[in-house]
This record gives C-alpha cells, structure tokens and sequence, in this order.
C-alpha cells in the first residue's frame, strides 16, 4: 500500500505564489510518475501536471508558465510551485502517484483571495 500525502496549501492572494508538496511512502518512488490534479466545487478533477521517472514534464494549458512540478527523489516527494495564482486556481489539490496502480492523496485546499 502507497501513502500519498499533500501539503502546502492555505489562503494567498491573487499575484501570490505557493508551493504544494507530495510525499508517498513505497519502494522506488523514483521509477514512478507522479502528477497533480486540482477539484473545484462543482466541477470534474482536472490534470495540471506530470512528471515521469526521467523527469519528462507535462502541464495543462491552463497552468502552463505559471506553475512547475518537480520532484526530490531522495525524499520521495513531488512539488508543485504556483505562481501568479488567480482566484480561479481556488480548489482542492492532489496528488497522484503512479506506482502501476494509481494511488491518490487525501488534497489540500488552495484559496485565492483578497
């Protein structure tokens, strides 16, 4: 069983950054692709970013330029740093782990707001 816990999320404001953190527990997190997917209220989960073994890197166009996945591989932990958030970026974050089975964190809340 793979434990996937975020972190990292609370209130800013619009222009402002913040860094989510993903830990997940299991052997040879670095073979593994890990993404992040975000929930606002009344609307599906959608993808923002991926990271691969190799550290390939994907984004939705949404996010594009704006936020950074990364990964720490010593740590088993994946980053996401957001910037420029706007109030739309307000929703729950997860993280995904990708260990042939899909494993996904319990999210943290993100609010922008002034």
């Amino acid at each position: 069983q793979v434990q996937v816990v975020e972190s990292g999320g609370g209130l800013v404001q619009p222009g402002g950054s913040l860094r989510l953190a993903c830990a997940a527990s299991g052997r040879d997190f670095s073979m593994y692709a890990m993404g992040w997917y975000r929930q606002a209220p009344g609307k599906q989960r959608e993808f923002l970013a991926s990271i691969t073994s190799s550290g390939i890197t994907n984004y939705a166009d949404s996010v594009k330029g704006r936020f950074t996945i990364s990964r720490d591989n010593a740590k088993n932990t994946v980053f996401l740093q957001m910037n420029s958030l706007k109030p739309e970026d307000t929703a729950v974050y997860y993280c995904r782990a990708n260990y042939g089975l899909i494993y996904w964190g319990q999210g943290t809340q993100v609010t922008v707001s002034s």
